[in-house]
């Protein structure tokens, strides 16, 4: 299993950013994803979570309205859209699989493969 995160950088508060992972596993569309950041000094932060057929979707509760979490089965990639970006989103972000459910996982401890991360940098 990998998972291969990109799309992140450096940008500017106020921009918009998509953030992609391309997946590596069989039988991806059997498969919950997810993305979660980590900010320097601070824990693992879940910020959104996608179901199998990408239906349904949750978000960090201080995040929903600026994120958007989608997927493309065909493709084995999800993608993660961050508008109007803020200093506070600065963090590595990571991609995550987790095994087939109903609905979404939103915990860390659901998830059983992680990728690498991408960073991304919000400067004012």
């Amino acid at each position: 299993v990998q998972l291969q995160a990109s799309g992140g950088g450096l940008v500017q508060a106020g921009d918009s950013l998509v953030l992609s992972c391309a997946a590596s596993i069989p039988a991806f569309s059997n498969h919950v994803m997810g993305w979660f950041r980590q900010a320097p000094g601070k824990e693992r932060e879940f910020v959104a979570g996608i179901s199998r057929g990408g239906g349904s979707q949750s978000y960090g509760d201080s995040l929903k309205g600026r994120f958007s979490a989608s997927r493309d089965n065909a493709k084995n990639t999800i993608y993660l859209q961050i508008s109007n970006l803020k200093r506070e989103d600065t963090a590595v972000y990571y991609c995550a699989a987790g095994p087939a459910r109903f609905g979404v996982a939103r915990t860390a401890a659901e998830y059983t493969s992680w990728g690498q991360g991408t960073q991304v940098t919000v400067s004012s």
